[in-house]
């Protein structure tokens, strides 16, 4: 039974509950699993260790190798980002770093080619040789000259981070002329946006975002084909990143209201996005579509805009910086996607390792955009940017650098 995306995120993962006669997910928290006997559960061992699935008749054997809860939810996942398989890593960034292991590790391809921009952490990655690769970070349209006879991976986001930049993605993939091709799809979720669909090898995810949706679980995983994730569970199991269960589980269950919870906090960003580009504090707003869209990518590739929202400020450092610490509705922090909103500063915070070239500016201030009422999202950063607001009106309207054109909400 083929179901659409809302029905398919309240059922996927949950076929075998009828057959465990249970209604609600299950947990299972054992960090090891009693053996058959020697030669059976040394079989299901291996075929862990190597990158498979526990055998019937050898059992779990241990919880670094697998878990059925974290199992069901990697299931789930892969049903909405229509792919094969998913592999659920206990962070974004161990899914990242397992990702490019596993192309890079046994491969002799030591190359890497990364679009900026990028989040933060995944720049410092790549760019701090710690996992001995070579990278070329370049812009879209510079991929197929990047791309070298040893290039292992090519990774992009969509939308990027923080500048909420659009990347084609099927561009993308036929400049990679076959080199596999990681799309960071954390910001847009599979609700939105599903790269697989689109050409893309890989569909990574902070799953402490908008996956979890509540705040309370680091996670990452990958929609892949089955072949790749083999190589990344190998991966996962020698370097012992598996999810813990509970996490798993608040996934799982998060997943049930992420489409309801991404249409209804993408309206509220559309509605603020607007708002900003008319903000004489605000010189310019970034948000998918705010540049009326000349590639169509919201027609073609997207299914919305989403939820997050960057705004530079014409009052600079020190606008950033008041604005910040005055909101009261807004919870200064790091990390977004949750039901409550928040805000942080790039620059200082999730993009300071990045190298001061592809730093974002320093007057830019990101907004995670909660399921909050608008208008008191809208009342609490008025309030907060009513110290530049004097300031601002000083300054010519001609001198904004942008005017915002959303798109309707989907």
């Amino acid at each position: 039974m083929s179901l659409r995306p809302d029905s398919l995120a309240v059922h996927c993962g949950r076929d075998d509950l009828t057959a465990l006669g249970v209604h609600a997910l299950p947990i299972d928290l054992s960090s090891t699993n009693p053996l058959p006997d020697i030669e059976r559960g040394g079989d299901s061992y291996e075929a862990m260790a190597t990158g498979g699935h526990p055998l019937p008749e050898g059992g779990n054997v241990y919880s670094r190798l697998w878990n059925p809860t974290v199992a069901r939810f990697e299931s789930a996942l892969a049903q909405l980002e229509q792919a094969d398989e998913a592999v659920a890593f206990a962070s974004g960034m161990a899914a990242m770093t397992a990702a490019i292991l596993a192309h890079t590790g046994q491969s002799g391809q030591r190359h890497v080619v990364a679009v900026r921009p990028l989040y933060g952490g995944t720049d410092h990655l790549l760019d701090s040789g710690l996992l001995g690769v070579e990278v070329t970070f370049c812009d879209e349209d510079q991929v197929a000259a990047s791309v070298r006879p040893d290039t292992a991976l090519v990774i992009l986001e969509t939308p990027g981070n923080p500048t909420l930049d659009l990347v084609d993605i099927r561009n993308v993939v036929g400049q990679a002329g076959g080199v596999p091709v990681l799309v960071d799809n954390t910001f847009a979720t599979p609700i939105l946006q599903n790269p697989i669909a689109l050409g893309a090898s890989m569909a990574l995810h902070s799953a402490t975002k908008y996956l979890g949706g509540h705040g309370d679980v680091t996670a990452g995983a990958i929609a892949c084909g089955s072949e790749t994730a083999a190589a990344l569970r190998r991966v996962r199991a020698v370097t012992g990143g598996l999810l813990h269960p509970l996490g798993a589980y608040l996934l799982h269950r998060g997943l049930t209201t992420l489409p309801i919870r991404i249409r209804a906090q993408q309206a509220n960003a559309q509605q603020l996005a607007a708002w900003l580009a008319q903000h004489p504090a605000v010189d310019r707003v970034h948000h998918p579509g705010s540049d009326g869209d000349p590639r169509g990518l919201l027609e073609t590739q997207m299914r919305g805009t989403g939820a997050m929202v960057a705004i530079a400020l014409r009052g600079g450092y020190a606008a950033a910086e008041a604005m910040t610490s005055t909101v009261r509705l807004f919870t200064h922090a790091v990390s977004l996607g949750g039901v409550d909103s928040l805000v942080q500063h790039p620059a200082a915070l999730t993009h300071r390792p990045v190298a001061p070239r592809a730093r974002p500016s320093a007057n830019l201030v990101r907004l995670s955009i909660g399921l909050e009422d608008v208008e008191d999202l809208r009342d609490d950063l008025d309030r907060a940017l009513a110290g530049q607001t004097s300031a601002s009106r000083m300054m010519p309207v001609a001198t904004r650098t942008s005017t915002l054109t959303t798109s309707s909400a989907t």
